[in-house]
């Protein structure tokens, strides 16, 4: 596991960038801020709408392993929940980062060989898993239904609230945020060095180093034309339980949520709409039940059919749900990539243009620690994990 090691306020480098342009007030962009303004960088961050108003705030929360593959992206999640551990107990989330395990859970022998081998797949990237036995199973989780023929408990998991964690790293970082202040394009110099940020009103922002981390709207800047998918998900909130139904210590997540992901063999990851079963206990005494994987689809609707669906696997799953009201329905638009891998790194051409975008359904948990990472490239520091296959240059961008 990585060990995020931050920077303190003592006098930067003198490779440091004078004055670093960010686009995009989501997770990434506004951690990024952070790091760099703690460095004594000074730091534009610009938000087209508002800080966290894209999928940063319509996110489901997951700090999250369990339903990583390993390999590259298991390893940066690992880091991620390490970075959140080392920002809780530094004071600057402190509050914002709940510690807790993740039950897996197989309804069928079809399913429980799934999650056999997920679990096992887990247990070797070095995470601590355990299959339940059915004595536990019915202790640690008699809100589930009997049809639950397996549980995984995966450890070392935790649940932070995205525009929460926003909100505060914003508040705790020394950079100026500009909301409704779109970015329309580059001002770059014979060698392809960007030199200003171009605005929606017209003005432009001289700029050492810009990060484009504007989600799906990184595409239009940056030109990485079919790189990205927009990716439609919708969760739905219960009312209170008030103490009527007993909640487990952690979400549920069903295996079919792995082959929705693409996490476990044979997924359908690439349908254009998949349904993965999460219900996910809050601190409020409400269940966060999601949700949907909807390629190419950019409206923010929900759809009654949807909810149902949602909803019937939800009972079948937890049969007490049934006795809450649904409160509300709502869904963000996440960016994916063609690859399922995110694109961070240096932009061909600009060596001082970077990007950090594609982190689709992990870029809550990926969030501050991508915003650590990036900050050291932009500093002129190597990266604390190969990134290499993240690296824009596997696209070919056209001129931005």
């Amino acid at each position: 596991m990585l060990s995020p090691s931050f920077h303190n306020d003592a006098a930067p480098p003198v490779n440091d960038p004078g004055h670093v342009v960010i686009v995009g007030a989501g997770i990434v962009g506004i951690s990024a801020a952070f790091f760099l303004s703690r460095r004594g960088v000074q730091v534009t961050v610009l938000e087209a709408a508002a800080p966290a108003a894209g999928a940063s705030g319509a996110s489901d929360g997951a700090v999250s392993v369990a339903s990583k593959r390993p390999g590259l992206m298991m390893q940066l999640g690992l880091a991620g929940i390490a970075t959140y551990r080392a920002l809780a107990s530094g004071g600057v989330l402190a509050g914002e980062f709940r510690e807790r395990p993740t039950f897996i859970v197989a309804s069928n022998a079809a399913e429980a060989e799934v999650l056999a081998e997920h679990a096992a797949a887990l247990a070797g990237a070095g995470v601590t898993v355990r299959l339940l036995a059915r004595a536990e199973i019915t202790g640690l989780l008699p809100m589930v239904s009997e049809e639950v023929v397996a549980v995984a408990r995966v450890e070392g998991e935790g649940h932070a609230i995205g525009y929460r964690v926003v909100e505060r790293l914003a508040r705790a970082g020394r950079f100026t945020l500009r909301r409704s202040a779109p970015v329309d394009g580059f001002v770059r110099d014979k060698t392809g060095r960007v030199t200003a940020v171009s605005t929606g009103q017209g003005g432009l922002i001289a700029a050492d180093a810009v990060l484009v981390a504007a989600g799906n709207g990184s595409e239009r800047l940056l030109g990485l034309s079919g790189a990205l998918i927009p990716r439609k998900g919708q969760l739905l909130l219960t009312e209170r339980a008030a103490g009527r139904l007993g909640a487990p210590a952690g979400p549920l997540m069903s295996s079919r949520y792995l082959l929705s992901k693409g996490a476990a063999k044979g997924g359908p990851a690439d349908a254009a709409r998949s349904f993965g079963l999460v219900i996910d206990p809050l601190a409020t005494g409400q269940f966060l039940i999601g949700g949907t994987r909807e390629d190419g689809v950019t409206n923010t609707h929900n759809d009654l059919a949807a909810v149902r669906h949602i909803l019937r696997e939800a009972v079948t799953l937890m049969p007490d749900l049934a006795r809450l009201r649904l409160l509300r329905a709502f869904s963000g638009i996440r960016t994916a990539t063609v690859d399922r891998l995110p694109i961070v790194g240096a932009v061909p051409g600009a060596e001082n243009l970077f990007v950090a975008t594609g982190f689709e359904g992990d870029g809550i948990c990926l969030g501050p620690f991508m915003g650590e990472l990036v900050h050291r490239l932009i500093c002129g520091e190597p990266a604390a994990v190969d990134i290499n296959a993240l690296s824009p240059a596997r696209f070919t961008p056209r001129a931005a």
